[in-house]
């Protein structure tokens, strides 16, 4: 059963130089970074860059620690709380029953071969509570024609190995043998993708079947299908990013090329490495050959030598990554700012009370950032000037971040004839996106990494909004988020609709990261607001035939156009086709930005920024 986050403990222990490590009811946990000599060991054995700070972080100023105004013991925030660990729980019992992979029977056949599942694995080889997974709900609805395919059939994350963060891509042998659906070999180039930029060292657990062959015409030939995954691997060997393959069951046909163009290959008795099978061989040139004379671990360790390490089982097999990682140098560091971080001054779980997504109750999303950032501190950059949109400065986990977010409470404005206008919540006007576009470039100036949390309707429309240069400043906002070469992290908190999407950085311009709550709804408009236009559509192309729609009609098919256009906006929905990396419990925004900013700080290197042409 889900825990509403108001029954978490606080965190029950808290080590000298460790940021936290929180208990919660059932096993569950939120756990960050190691020993402090972390700091500065994650990318250099030396505690010498100014990077990477283990000072006291100076007494907080008035002046910039954000105040509160919520009361916990009002109806609506009782309610918001009620809504939000609804959502949540569901969320929770979705991703369980994903995690049972392809079933009890599955499972246990997986464990009289004597292999583990890819799950155990994982717990084994990563260091305990570390592992953060990504597109766990890849392919969610999808193939149930074939029985479906939980996860996408691969488990992908980031954890620490003997502290050090790396990327890990597991087969899950218990769905279909491990074979490559499409949004299989999508998630496998989307992780690669993710260790590419920022220089994460990858580890493969290899257990597949290879490409599920009903549906190879979609899994084999195009850019992000099965063979990108080899050309990644090759990539990344030349860029430096240290690989390890660990072939712990079959690894057949093209797949074979994986743990072989890897810096490391081990592999596991029993299992099997070939281009082709027994039975494929046969059928080829008629020889008759056991699995282990073609391809089994003595076969490669003695003879051809293509296996670095034969290890007898599964667990010896984890515990020789383990040592070979434990061994390995430090690189640059990268240049972003950190400091040892502090908890916010607010409990992150208000979060639940605060948060309201209904439009007609607007919430401050100033309360929101006050629940995230260290010591609830924020510099407010141009606090009086476009107020829809929130830019500032702040700590995340102790890194120096710029944030860009919607504001959702409607602001008075003055307009440059002294005339007064109320401005909607959640709408980005001129102002709103030239002070954005001018902070991004602040930013990139300075090396400060971008936070943006989105709950966007998009740009405001409207003759007075056209006369004052929307699209011009807008497309400035969209040219500094474009050519920013800072790390960008995003959070889908609500509304990601239309145009405001891409300015607040969309999965199109390159974040990082994209998280999002289970509040998050991703459509080029909301379901109210589509519906009511497609079925304007359809009543006039209905009337200019000669046919009119009584009210019922009207109201049947309205709710019809709406329950499919809410369906798509789901975060889950979009979660199963990778345009998400994780939906997060809103209460562990904090941590989970934090995972991707010390993945960003493996990186240390920046290009020149530069925006081009901008429209003034």
């Amino acid at each position: 059963m889900f825990a509403s986050p108001f029954f978490f403990g606080k965190p029950s222990q808290r080590f000298p130089g460790a940021s936290s490590l929180a208990l919660y009811p059932g096993g569950g946990c939120a756990f960050r970074c190691a020993p402090l000599r972390e700091w500065y060991t994650v990318n250099s054995p030396l505690p010498q860059p100014m990077a990477d700070r283990n000072e006291t972080a100076p007494p907080p100023s008035s002046s910039n620690v954000l105040a509160t105004k919520v009361d916990p013991t009002s109806a609506r925030f009782e309610a918001n709380m009620r809504f939000l660990a609804d959502v949540m729980s569901q969320v929770h019992n979705d991703e369980e029953k994903i995690r049972e992979g392809g079933g009890a029977k599955a499972v246990e056949s997986q464990h009289k071969k004597g292999r583990l599942t890819a799950r155990q694995r994982i717990d084994l080889l990563a260091d305990p509570t570390s592992f953060f997974e990504l597109g766990i709900f890849a392919a969610h609805g999808m193939y149930e024609e074939w029985g479906g395919a939980p996860a996408a059939g691969v488990i992908t994350g980031i954890a620490r190995v003997q502290t050090r963060l790396v990327m890990i891509i597991a087969n899950d042998a218990t769905v279909k043998a491990g074979a490559f659906f499409p949004m299989t070999a999508k998630k496998v180039i989307r992780a690669q993708n993710i260790a590419i930029e920022n220089r994460i060292p990858t580890i493969y657990l290899v257990d597949s079947a290879g490409v599920f062959l009903p549906l190879q015409e979609d899994v084999f030939p195009d850019t992000d299908d099965f063979g990108r995954v080899f050309r990644n691997n090759a990539v990344m060997s030349a860029m430096g990013i240290p690989q390890i393959a660990a072939i712990m069951g079959m690894c057949v046909a093209g797949g074979g090329y994986l743990p072989v163009m890897c810096d490391h290959v081990l592999m596991t008795d029993g299992s099997g490495l070939f281009l082709a099978g027994p039975a494929l061989v046969q059928a080829a040139i008629g020889q008759k050959v056991s699995a282990e004379d073609l391809g089994g671990a003595a076969m490669h360790s003695a003879i051809s030598g293509t296996v670095d390490f034969r290890e007898p089982t599964d667990q010896s097999c984890l515990e020789r990554i383990r040592s070979i990682i434990d061994k390995w140098g430090y690189r640059r560091q990268s240049p972003w700012d950190r400091r040892k971080p502090l908890p916010p001054a607010m409990a992150a779980e208000e979060i639940y009370g605060i948060y309201d997504s209904s439009p007609a109750r607007p919430y401050d999303t100033k309360e929101i950032l006050a629940r995230i950032l260290d010591a609830s501190r924020f510099d407010e950059y141009k606090p009086e000037y476009g107020k829809t949109l929130v830019c500032g400065y702040g700590r995340i986990g102790g890194f120096a971040v710029g944030i860009v977010a919607n504001q959702k409470l409607h602001a008075q404005a003055t307009d440059h004839e002294g005339h007064k206008r109320l401005e909607f919540g959640g709408v980005i006007y001129t102002e709103s996106a030239e002070k954005a576009a001018r902070f991004i470039m602040d930013c990139n100036q300075n090396l400060i990494p971008l936070v943006f949390l989105q709950d966007v309707n998009g740009f405001m429309v409207g003759r007075d909004a056209e006369w004052s240069g929307i699209i011009k400043a807008g497309a400035k906002m969209v040219n500094a988020v474009s050519n920013s070469v800072v790390p960008k992290i995003t959070v889908i908190v609500g509304g990601s609709f239309g145009a405001g999407h891409y300015a607040m950085c969309g999965k199109a311009y390159d974040p990082r990261f994209v998280f999002a709550w289970p509040t998050a709804r991703y459509a080029v408009m909301s379901g109210d607001a589509a519906a009511g236009t497609l079925v304007e559509i359809k009543v006039k192309q209905l009337e200019r035939s000669g046919k009119t729609l009584s009210e019922e009609e009207k109201k049947e098919l309205y709710e019809s156009v709406k329950r499919t256009y809410d369906e798509q906006t789901d975060p889950r929905y979009g979660a199963a086709r990778l345009w998400i990396d994780k939906i997060i419990d809103p209460s562990e925004t904090r941590e989970a930005i934090t995972h991707a900013l010390e993945a960003a700080a493996l990186n240390p290197d920046v290009a020149e920024f530069k925006v081009g042409v901008l429209q003034t």
